[in-house]
């Protein structure tokens, strides 16, 4: 089926021992046109040092390439995952490795700057339980990257806990503290938090589950929505698949859902947050 509009899924993963190119031709197929590739830890590249993300982010950089020698218009952010502070923490001292992910970081930012990224992401904090020490550690880290963040005008991509009101209003006061617009701030993996009082400001990326689909609709059109696709030959369809978008893009426009809520959703959102032509 071909809309009459983008569709756009706001974040994907593609690794290079995965299916990368031909996941994204099945997007395509199902008639998904656009993609945002998240960083995320690869084999392939651990990371020790600051100079290590160098490597790690140019895994990205080619993935997203990849996408876009399909005829997918994609785009990518950048950052080092949180989880990766305590991986690191458990083969140096605490401070050394939060220096070392405030490096990635400032590398993140850097290639913003440079055009190669149009976020910051997906940072952040544990999503499971951690000592209140590496929850510090992790914030710390995280408040850095919204001041890079702020310095380049760009957002953020969220990875934390699962996200409820009051997390919500917890990062968003953090983005107050640094100056970073809550609009800026993108809640990855996030439920249908879209009226105002859930969200804080913050922007919600929602997982295209169809249940949460239907209820972030009944609610408005001010979010994005993602299937946070691992390209895991391991777990094919994980967390959802690639596919998931576009299907549910032909299943509102065949039960009549209006259309400009559905540009809302993939073209106007997506362009006033990260800047970018759709």
């Amino acid at each position: 089926m071909i809309f009459e509009f983008p569709v756009l899924d706001d974040h994907v993963h593609l690794q290079p021992s995965g299916r990368n190119a031909d996941a994204v031709k099945d997007f395509l197929k199902a008639g998904g046109t656009h993609l945002i590739v998240s960083h995320m830890p690869y084999r392939e590249t651990p990371v020790r040092s600051a100079n290590d993300f160098r490597q790690a982010y140019d895994v990205t950089l080619r993935m997203t390439e990849l996408a876009r020698s399909t005829g997918a218009i994609a785009f990518c952010t950048l950052g080092p995952y949180p989880v990766q502070l305590l991986e690191m923490a458990e083969t140096m001292p605490l401070d050394k490795a939060v220096e070392v992910m405030k490096g990635g970081m400032e590398m993140a930012a850097k290639l913003v700057g440079e055009g190669k990224a149009i976020a910051l992401g997906e940072i952040g904090r544990p999503h499971f339980p951690v000592s209140e020490e590496i929850m510090s550690a992790s914030n710390d880290i995280l408040s850095y990257g919204m001041e890079l963040a702020k310095e380049r005008s760009c957002p953020v991509v969220i990875h934390a806990e699962s996200a409820t009101p009051a997390s919500m209003e917890n990062l968003a006061h953090m983005a107050d503290k640094v100056g970073l617009p809550r609009e800026k701030v993108v809640k990855h993996y996030c439920g249908p938090l879209v009226l105002p009082e859930e969200n804080h400001g913050l922007f919600p990326s929602v997982l295209a589950t169809r249940d949460m689909v239907q209820e972030a609709l009944s609610k408005g059109d001010r979010f994005f929505l993602e299937t946070d696709f691992m390209d895991d030959l391991s777990r094919p369809g994980a967390v959802l698949a690639i596919t998931t978008v576009p299907k549910r893009m032909r299943q509102l426009v065949e039960k009549g859902c209006a259309t400009e809520k559905l540009w809302k959703i993939n073209k106007t959102n997506p362009e006033r947050v990260y800047g970018i032509d759709l």
